[in-house]
């Protein structure tokens, strides 16, 4: 007789003799969804790694609120009793229904420590006030969009947007959904409150759908990658509507290649299409998903229904999705179309000054610049198209990363935050837990004759991705349009050292005219402008020039020490271009 013997991921199988052949013992009937045997090692560590991911942020969440809401912290106190016992309850529990109620009670720990986040923190940031102002600007009948609001701005928490044209951005430059929401909530709270509110209970809702919605084994990492390590919480309470369009795209992305089946989009059908046009109603992140999910769709329904139903099923989807998002969009168009239309557009065409972690910061951190800034726009767009073109081909590889590759394309951006990359990461786990690289094997795709190897098809990717690279290459190796050379002016105010102004010698290299614009970075980000005292608003082609500039409040603190020191940037926004200088340090000799 053999026995099976499990443990970990290991099979042993050994030889026994039978002495007293016994009834096999009596099994309870198995209950739907919950195998009736012990809980996966795997299933395990999720739920262990969930309950780890609870104590991040909490300790300072604790601090902030024994100083201001004790009954808070004590609440937080509990938390950190629910922590401890699941993470033993997840090492012990013997069967899987048992883990799955330790799930959901991380779950219910998760929301808990949410919700003392914001009632600790809900006064937003420049998303947040942005979109309260806009919210109390439906309740009174005004425009949204085109209208500027800089004195939102005026507190240090709430950041400014700085164009490459000198200036910045101070409307409102999202689509109109969150702030919709928000309205009736800021009737009753009157204050910034309300937009972060919605966004946080946006993201609560999703998550615990998510948490039903995905298989039990992968129930815990919806709490973590949504509420645990405490990442979209923050971006939540900070009022951020790309949270809206998250809540939305969830119920969208599990189990897409589902949607259509046998050729009727149903009501389950219908309302993912709505879900999908809201979420594009909400941020315009969602709008780069969309055409990848178009393709992903039409691929699997076509090699199921063939080439006529499939388009049908497409087409009706998307007509759906249209539908939602004019809804949404109806009445702010008709108040004023251009105004409307340039305002969901703003952050595709505003030219926001470099800031990220992707390859445009080999021109703004490690050269001195680039005259073809521009080019870094030119290759996120050609590698988007590339990657669409991509999917497209080979969507039977490539279908199972479909709601990753959207986001790669904002590596080559301008504006590379890693925002863009974060706030959808519970899709990525969505689709890794929901759509298996078996629900495309017989999805279609174009036959491309002579390319059948693998080889074949990676060259054939490549040359798709290739005018990216060679944007971003363009780009980088580009020199500096400018050649400066500083003369700074130190002062001493009490025991810090900085620069109060900045004689450039700038000579323009290229053949355009320059419209230069100043202000100063150390590490990473940019200080506000600086004042032109002296100096052409132009500078010719092929000309110098002298300008003299001065920093905002007249003083600008130089680190002291061994460090990166400090940099005078020059921009242009027509072109996009950056120069960067080094600022010498102060001498000893500095007077008050």
């Amino acid at each position: 007789m053999a026995v099976i013997h499990r443990g970990g991921t290991g099979v042993e199988t050994r030889r026994r003799t039978a002495t007293h052949p016994v009834a096999p013992p009596p099994h309870a009937a198995p209950t739907p969804g919950v195998p009736d045997a012990g809980p996966q090692q795997w299933h395990r560590g999720m739920t262990l790694v969930a309950t780890i991911s609870l104590f991040i942020g909490t300790r300072a969440a604790w601090t902030t609120a024994m100083a201001s809401s004790p009954p808070v912290a004590a609440v937080i106190s509990v938390c950190y009793a629910s922590i401890l016992v699941c993470a033993v309850l997840s090492l012990l529990v013997r069967d899987a229904r048992s883990l799955i109620r330790v799930d959901a009670v991380v779950l219910v720990t998760a929301v808990a420590l949410v919700s003392c986040g914001y009632l600790l923190d809900h006064a937003g940031t420049d998303e947040g006030v942005l979109t309260a102002q806009a919210a109390r600007e439906i309740l009174h009948g005004h425009r949204i969009y085109g209208q500027p609001w800089p004195w939102l701005f005026s507190t240090p928490r709430v950041g400014i947007t700085k164009t490459m044209s000198g200036g910045a951005d101070y409307t409102y430059g999202y689509p109109p959904l969150t702030a919709l929401l928000a309205a009736p909530v800021y009737a009753v709270l009157h204050s910034t409150a309300a937009a972060t509110l919605v966004p946080t209970v946006a993201l609560l809702a999703s998550t615990v759908l998510l948490w039903f919605l995905l298989p039990a084994p992968w129930r815990s990492a919806a709490t973590a990658v949504c509420l645990g390590f405490g990442i979209l919480p923050h971006y939540a309470y900070s009022g951020y509507p790309a949270i809206t369009a998250l809540a939305l795209l969830v119920p969208v992305v599990v189990r897409w290649p589902s949607t259509g089946a046998g050729g009727r989009l149903g009501a389950r059908g219908l309302l993912r299409a709505a879900c999908l046009g809201a979420a594009c109603a909400a941020q315009q992140l969602a709008w780069f998903l969309a055409p990848f999910l178009l393709i992903g769709l039409y691929a699997v329904r076509r090699g199921e229904l063939g080439s006529r139903r499939a388009l049908a099923v497409t087409i009706r989807y998307t007509a759906a999705a249209a539908l939602a998002w004019s809804v949404v969009n109806a009445y702010f168009a008709a108040q004023g179309f251009s105004a409307w239309l340039n305002g969901i557009l703003l952050p595709l065409e505003q030219k926001a000054i470099l800031h990220g972690q992707g390859v445009m910061g080999i021109s703004y951190y490690f050269t001195a610049g680039s005259s073809r800034l521009d080019y870094y726009s030119y290759g996120s767009q050609l590698l988007l198209l590339g990657l669409l073109a991509a999917t497209f081909l080979f969507v039977r590889r490539l279908g199972p990363a479909l709601t990753v590759l959207p986001w790669i394309a904002f590596y080559l951006a301008t504006r590379s935050q890693d925002g863009y990359f974060l706030m959808m990461t519970p899709l990525w786990l969505a689709a890794a837990a929901t759509v298996p690289a078996a629900a495309f094997a017989h999805a279609w795709q174009p036959h491309l004759p002579r390319l059948t190897g693998r080889r074949a098809k990676a060259t054939v990717a490549a040359l798709a991705l290739a005018p990216a690279l060679v944007c971003v290459v363009i780009a980088a190796a580009s020199p500096p349009p400018l050649r400066m050379s500083l003369t700074p002016h130190f002062a001493r105010r009490g025991a810090r050292v900085g620069v109060t102004a900045i004689d450039v010698r700038a000579v323009n290299t290229t053949g355009t005219a320059l419209e230069p614009h100043f202000a100063s970075r150390t590490g990473q980000g940019a200080s506000n402008w600086w004042t032109i005292t002296s100096g052409p608003a132009v500078l010719a082609p092929h000309t110098a020039a002298e300008y003299r500039v001065e920093p905002a409040g007249g003083f600008r603190a130089t680190p002291g020490g061994h460090g990166p020191g400090t940099y005078l940037i020059a921009v242009t926004g027509t072109p996009m271009t950056i120069t960067s200088a080094h600022i010498p340090r102060a001498t000893s000799g500095v007077g008050t």
